[in-house]
């Protein structure tokens, strides 16, 4: 994302939501910690950013230290999205569009991502042990972040013109849905998702849940032409572990 297509007053609304979120939380500490994960920004450096010492953040983030000040919170937050900003702006992309979105949409995005350099649909799906059910001829293009949500609550409670919010700053991405049980659902939200902004789909769908795929499901990723995976990995936890260990 570059300075010019995010402005000022969206990285202060932005600020001004985080630091809601923290200072209303009944643990401001756990808060401040989802929030520095989410930025993916390790203490040391926002520490240094902020001018303090690291121990100071690791003991809010633990408990040790019971809620911080409006001063101090400010100015956690506004290091977050500095720090971001100069590397990119990465993350305050994808969470500035979430936040524009429904409350629905929002409770149902587990994860959303740019990535600083792009990744093949083949490694990403080596990340996540995810094998290729469709779409094996394009498993060498390019993705350049993914979005992960839970699929049952965005096709029972968001609204179809919420979707596109999903795309962060491109279309060029994975779309990895949780709690699938067979994937018929998934696949039909996504080719509403077309018929609702001009044909727009992610660049890679992977379901993690499913023991095998529901042969409809196939049937629209084939029609489509659009690359369809499933990931092995037990977890929903290991799969957003393994995800933020990439650049």
């Amino acid at each position: 994302m570059s300075n010019d297509t995010f402005n000022e007053i969206g990285l202060k609304e932005l600020a001004i939501r985080i630091a809601g979120d923290i200072m209303l939380s009944a643990n401001p500490g756990k808060a401040m910690r989802k929030w520095r994960e989410l930025f993916r920004i390790s203490q040391v450096e926002l520490a240094k950013n902020m001018g303090i010492s690291a121990s100071v953040i690791s003991d809010y983030e633990s408990g040790r230290r019971k809620y911080p000040g409006y001063r101090f919170v400010k100015k956690f937050v506004n290091s977050l999205i500095n720090t971001d900003k100069k590397k990119g702006g990465y993350a305050t992309t994808g969470l500035y569009r979430i936040f524009l979105a429904s409350d629905n949409l929002r409770e149902a995005v587990i994860d959303m991502r740019e990535f600083s350099d792009p990744l093949k649909i083949r490694e990403l799906c080596d990340i996540l042990d995810a094998e290729l059910i469709v779409g094996n001829s394009l498993k060498d293009a390019y993705i350049f972040g993914y979005t992960i949500v839970d699929s049952i609550k965005l096709v029972l409670d968001v609204p179809s013109f919420d979707y596109i919010k999903l795309y962060g700053t491109t279309t060029q991405r994975a779309a990895i849905f949780t709690n699938v049980k067979r994937g018929r659902s998934p696949l039909i939200a996504i080719k509403a998702m077309q018929a609702g902004m001009g044909g727009l789909k992610p660049a890679l769908v992977i379901l993690h849940g499913p023991k095998e795929i529901d042969e409809l499901a196939i049937m629209i990723a084939k029609k489509e032409g659009l690359p369809l995976a499933i990931s092995r990995i037990e977890s929903i936890e290991e799969l957003v572990k393994r995800l933020s260990k990439l650049e």
